[in-house]
């Protein structure tokens, strides 16, 4: 029998490190205790909707127990994986996946790119090997200074935003009565005939009070384990008695250990023993990946700041 051809081979191989979720080869994989293999996000996933629901998350090929602890990677496979070939999104030849980030980034001459007159407003996109013919033609540099300043004052405004946050965090830190801790957030159950999950935190003190955050997931809809979105909106609650209106400006941040990505947003609430809970607020994570990676955690680990207003 003659030996395959390598294009066969490196079909075999892609099949037979197909991720068993998501039905496709990833560079990073997790391995159940019986050796099926999961790519990374979908081992998350799996882990998350297993919160969700109230389960013990099982591999889906063989339903053993899967766990960050239980799980392993599998080096040998992610090695091969990296060799095996992989089809550019924008030429769509193919190279070792090794190389495709590269390729796709730096190499590509059919890969978007955009014009270097964006920064006076050119909106042009295309592939690369347009470009020079492109910025030959391109209009922008040759308008006239009322025209650019139409343009520039559009891109001011959004800088202005920005600033503004910056500005805001650096004018907080002024204050003289700042204070934060690390707060872990825990998973609970409603009483209610169908549960739903929310997370609360144990009593913490900050700026001498005593506090408690809880968390909710999709604003507590029926169902989270069956959105394809996932989101975590926060409160934060004064247990203490005050003599006087406590305001005050605070944030989450992903703790020190995490990778999560949270952006700073900056809330404010005047906190008084008749009104001593805030609205439930958006936790900022940048998408529903990065709000997987915190639900697929057995505790969620954040850090809180506090800046008390004075009159």
């Amino acid at each position: 029998m003659a030996p395959k051809p390598w294009s066969e081979w490196s079909t075999t191989l892609s099949h037979l490190a197909l991720g068993v979720v998501s039905l496709h080869a990833a560079v990073s994989t997790a391995q159940c205790t019986n050796g099926h293999l999961m790519c990374a996000g979908c081992f998350i996933h799996l882990l998350a909707d297993a919160r969700l629901k109230e389960e013990q998350a099982t591999c889906p090929n063989c339903r053993c127990e899967i766990s960050k602890s239980l799980c392993c990677r599998n080096l040998a496979v992610e090695k091969a994986v990296s060799e095996l070939p992989s089809e550019c999104g924008f030429c769509l030849r193919q190279f070792p996946r090794s190389l495709l980030e590269r390729h796709q980034k730096e190499e590509c001459q059919d890969r978007v790119t955009q014009c270097k007159y964006k920064r006076i407003g050119c909106p042009w996109h295309g592939p690369f090997h347009e470009l020079t013919v492109h910025e030959a033609a391109c209009a922008h540099p040759t308008k006239t200074g009322n025209e650019l300043m139409e343009i520039l004052d559009e891109m001011d405004q959004s800088h202005r935003k920005e600033m503004q946050l910056y500005n805001s965090i650096f004018s907080l830190l002024s204050f003289e009565k700042i204070g934060y801790t690390e707060v872990q957030f825990r998973p609970y159950r409603t009483d209610d005939f169908i549960t739903r999950l929310y997370y609360e935190t144990p009593r913490f003190t900050v700026l001498n009070q005593t506090w408690v955050l809880k968390a909710r997931v999709n604003d507590s809809e029926r169902n989270p384990n069956l959105s394809c979105k996932r989101t975590l909106s926060f409160q934060l609650l004064l247990k203490s008695k005050v003599t006087a209106p406590l305001e005050c400006s605070f944030l989450l941040l992903k703790g020190p250990y995490d990778d999560v990505k949270i952006s700073p947003v900056i809330y404010h609430f005047v906190f008084t023993n008749e009104s001593n809970e805030t609205d439930y607020v958006p936790l900022p994570i940048v998408d529903s990946v990065e709000c997987n990676k915190l639900l697929a955690a057995k505790n969620i680990n954040l850090r809180l700041f506090l800046f008390q207003i004075q009159k």
